[in-house]
Parts: C-alpha cells; structure tokens; sequence
C-alpha cells in the first residue's frame, strides 16, 4: 500500500506563520554563511610554465586518425568518435619535445579546403592566418589517394609541412606498401612519417620532424601546379607578383591570385578581416584583377571552368603520386568490402536492410530499457519515501519538503528513471553502426528521399541522432553546407520523437486507451 504523508497547512495566521518560518530558514542560512566565511578560491597557476616554442595545427581527412594523434601527443581524453558535426571547434593541448613545448590545435576534418562547408572554412583560415610554425597533415594509409588531395592543397598554402601517414597497420594488413621516400620526394621534399597512433608507434618520428620544421631546421617549399592552360598560368603569375608585397610572407601569392580568379568570395572575406591591408581597394592591384578575368572570361574561362581546372589538376597529381608511390600486392583487397556495399546500398536489398536495422535498435532500446527503467525508479522513488519520513521527523517547514523533495527530486528522479536507461542503451547502438561504416549508407540510401523534400542528404544523419536525442541531433546539422537546408535540419529535428518523449507518448497512449475502455 502506497504511503501518503500529509502536511497540514494552518487555516488562520497563514502569513503570519509563513514569516516565522522564512525568519528561522533565515538564520540557518546565516549561520551556514558563518562557516564558510573564510572559504577563498584559489587560482590555479598555469600548468605552461615553460615559453611556447612553437605552434602546431593537425589536418586531415575525417577517419583517419587525426584526433587520435592529438591524443597521442597530448595526452587528452578527446573523444575519438565520428558522429556528425565531430570536430568542428579547434581543439587545444599542449606537448613537450626535447625539452620544448609545443602547443598543437587539432582542427576540423575535411577533405578539401575549396570554402564548401563550415568546417572547411575553419580549417583554411586557420592555416593561412593563424601562422602554425608546423601542420601535421595526416593520411590514411589505406586510401592514400583520397587523402592526398587535402595534403596537395595545403602544401600550396604553406612550406610548412609534416606528413603523417596514419594508420600503417591497416596497411599491412591488406598488403598495402607505400614508398615514403618517393612520396616525399613527389611532394616537393615535404618530411613523411608513418605512424600508428593507436599503439602511439612512429609518434617521437613524428614529433622530431615536426620541430624540424617548427624550429627551422629543415625547409619545405611551396608545391607550385603547373599543369594549367598557358594563359591561366600567365594571369595567376601577373596577379601574384602584383599582390606579393602586400601578402604576409607566410601565405603563398601564387594560391591567393588562384583563389581570386576562382572568385571565391569566403577567401576573398577572410583576407579582408585578418590582413591589416586591404588589398582589393588598391587600383593597381584591381586593375590587374579585372584584366586578367576579362582575358580569361574572353577565351571561355569563366568562374565554374577555372575551378574545373583547379579541381581536375588536383586529382590527377594525387593519382600521379599515388600510383607512383603504392603499390598493392592483392588487387582485390577491398572486394569483400565492394559486395557489402552492393548489399547495404543496393535499391533492391539496402532499404529493407536499413528499414529492418532500426526497426531492431528502436526495438531494444524501448522494450529493453523498461526493466533498468523501472528498478532505477523504485530505488529512487524509495529514497525519496526515506527523505518525506525525514522531513517528517525533524518537523521541516512543508514548503520546504515541497521544493526540494516533491520539486527539485522528485522532478530529477522521473528524469534519470525514465531518460537514462534507453539513452544508455541507443547511443552504443547507433555508436557501433557508425564505427562498422553503416550510417554513411544510411545516408546513402535516404539521400534522394529527403532531397525530394527540399532538405539535404546529409540531413539524414542528424535525423537518425534525433532519435537518441533532440540536442544532438540539433547540433549535428552544422555539418550541412547550406544556410537555408541547415535551418530546416535544425526545425525539423525538433519533431523527431527523441528517447526523453517516447516514455511520454506510451503514457500518453495508455492514458488515452483507459480513457476509451
């Protein structure tokens, strides 16, 4: 039989009585205040004590181990994860190398700086204007061709350059070879390292090379393209000798006049707000610009051909280089992985798969989450039983009861009883779907289904994260690209029936149901 406790309010004096018992809370507090008087917060001295020798940033590709190298070198628990939105802030941490301390800035993953998204934004900006003595580009040894078109573009940006080949392990696995001394050789003489960074193997190599370059020990050089169309080389040189006394030394002439006549107007913005001069306003600088583009524009090179070309010079060089430099003994080392994919993404067998994959999940993390749910339930609802017998015994003021035990706990209880237990259960779920590779087909297969409906594929991602939580999904939608398909995202996941409102709705329904009967 359930308990009931009564607390008996008094019918006359009422705001009499209520002061009375404000005056006593009162002087509780006052003599609570009294023992804690002489508490002093002390600060925290900085950890840093020796000077920065040197700032390093670390790029890549997303997957293949950058933040895991972070951690590596600096000893931070960052999480290491792939859900949507990972790593979009710059992350910060501090290593020490023979005696120097080095603090390195583990920045957003992205396959190209071309200005497409946000966190491609963040990452060029942060490599052109914020002057790293040193960026680690990792790669992924088992797709080192992919991977190489990001270490292409940023070896036009800066001299300044270590290249991680990550993940070797793997590599060996599937009979992948890579000839780091031709690779390096191919990049213009850019220092190469291979590493495990799970296993923390290769990473002193790669710290030595990295103070090599931030100390200036060894020098890069620029990566200069020089498989363009005569008259498009003739206008990036004209624009770049004109431009180059006004551009800091650390930035490259030659890749700004490439990017002004892509007339790429984030770079264009960026260059504005972190160059003291501003160079567009210069009429020699303008005239230059705007001769070229007429010439250009006059043999068919418009905006859209001059980033096909930029575009296409890239991927030919990575091609290039990764046929020169890798070298696999077993062809169809991916074979397997090839009839997955046809399987997962397949219109015939892929939605039925997806549709019946989380159906399953929804499935275990509601029926399952009922039996944690109700014994975290009992036990708290019996504490808080415990607390009202309290309250009882040393005759506490009834507001009182009322707003920390009926308001404050019993508030806290329902929501730890009713939203951990299948929050416990999905994110592991939906954490090993995104670790074995399935959610990007997921993505695959509902790209065309939420394009008809005017929002972006990558929209369902964050959808799919809606599920285990609203606020996550929420966040997740800076990932897409576009203003306007990223505030639908963001609307849209809102009504997404989250772990915290199903428990809700199966109340609302049984409610509903006894109503009826």
């Amino acid at each position: 039989m359930q308990k009931i406790y009564l607390f008996i309010k008094p019918p006359k004096n009422y705001f009499l009585n209520f002061i009375l018992e404000m005056s006593d809370a009162l002087n509780i507090l006052k003599n609570s205040v009294k023992k804690i008087k002489n508490f002093k917060i002390k600060k925290v001295k900085n950890r840093s004590a020796k000077k920065i020798a040197g700032h390093i940033a670390i790029a890549g590709n997303p997957n293949v181990g950058k933040s895991t190298v972070f951690n590596a070198l600096t000893g931070l628990n960052q999480h290491t994860g792939n859900w949507p939105g990972k790593t979009v802030e710059c992350t910060e941490g501090e290593y020490t190398y023979s005696e120097k301390l080095f603090k390195i800035t583990d920045i957003p993953g992205t396959y190209s700086l071309m200005s497409n998204s946000q966190e491609e934004e963040i990452a060029r900006d942060y490599i052109c204007f914020s002057k790293p003595d040193a960026v680690i580009v990792v790669l992924d040894a088992t797709c080192l061709e992919r991977n190489l078109n990001l270490a292409l573009q940023i070896l036009e940006i800066t001299q300044n350059v270590v290249i991680c080949v990550n993940l070797i392990d793997e590599a060996k696995k599937k009979k992948i070879y890579i000839d780091l001394d031709e690779l390096s050789m191919q990049l213009g003489g850019v220092l190469v390292v291979h590493t495990n960074a799970r296993k923390k193997f290769g990473i002193q190599n790669l710290m030595k090379e990295v103070e090599n370059v931030a100390t200036k020990k060894k020098k890069t050089f620029y990566i200069k393209n020089e498989n363009y169309p005569e008259i498009f080389k003739d206008a990036i040189s004209k624009i770049s000798e004109t431009i180059k006394e006004f551009i800091p030394k650390h930035l490259s002439s030659r890749w700004i006049a490439e990017k002004i006549l892509e007339n790429d107007e984030s770079i264009k913005n960026s260059i504005q707000k972190n160059i003291d001069y501003d160079i567009f306003k210069n009429k020699k600088i303008n005239d230059t610009i705007k001769s070229e583009q007429k010439k250009l524009l006059e043999n068919g090179f418009d905006n859209k051909k001059i980033r096909e070309i930029l575009v296409n010079n890239i991927i030919e060089k990575s091609e290039k280089i990764y046929n020169l430099c890798v070298h696999i003994e077993n062809k169809n080392y991916d074979k397997k992985d090839r009839m997955i994919d046809n399987l997962l993404t397949s219109k015939l067998t892929g939605i039925p798969i997806m549709l019946a994959l989380l159906t399953l999940i929804f499935w275990i993390t509601l029926v399952g989450a009922n039996y944690p749910s109700q014994l975290i339930s009992n036990a708290l609802f019996w504490v808080q039983d415990r607390l009202t017998e309290l309250c009882i015994g040393i005759n506490c003021p009834w507001w009182i009861h009322g707003v920390l035990v009926e308001g404050v706990y019993r508030t806290l209880a329902w929501v730890v009883s009713v939203m951990l237990p299948p929050m416990a259960i999905f994110f592991p779920l939906f954490t090993f779907l995104e670790d074995t590779g399935y959610l990007p087909r997921v993505a695959f297969n509902l790209d065309n289904a939420f394009r008809k409906c005017g929002a972006h594929g990558k929209q369902a991602l964050t959808t799919c994260m809606g599920f285990g939580c609203n606020a996550c999904g929420v966040i997740g939608c800076r990932i897409i690209d576009s203003p306007r398909e990223k505030l639908i995202a963001i609307l849209t996941n809102n009504f997404v029936p989250c772990n915290g409102r199903l428990p809700q709705f199966k109340m609302a329904k049984n409610h509903l149901n006894s109503s009826i009967n």
